[in-house]
C-alpha cells in the first residue's frame, strides 16, 4: 500500500533568504492527486492571509511536493 508525503517550504525570492520547510496540518494522504489538491488549496489560504506588506516586502512564495511513501 502506498501513501503520499506532503513537503512544503515558505520561500522568498529576496536574495539571501533561503526556503524554509513548515509542517502544514496534514502530511499523509492516500492518494497522489489527493496530496497535490491539498497542496495547492493550503499554499493559497497561507497566501490569501499574508498581509501585501509582507508578500511584497519578502517577495513570498510557497513551494510543496508530494512523494510516495511505499509501506508494508
Amino acid at each position: 500500500m502506498s501513501k503520499f508525503i506532503i513537503t512544503m517550504l515558505l520561500c522568498s525570492s529576496i536574495s539571501g533568504n533561503d526556503c524554509k520547510p513548515f509542517q502544514p496540518e496534514y502530511t499523509e494522504f492516500k492518494s497522489y492527486p489527493e496530496c497535490a489538491r491539498y497542496g495547492y488549496e493550503y499554499a493559497s489560504e497561507l497566501m490569501t492571509n499574508f498581509s501585501d506588506t509582507f508578500i511584497d516586502e519578502y517577495r513570498t512564495y510557497i513551494v510543496f511536493s508530494c512523494k510516495e511513501n511505499q509501506t508494508i
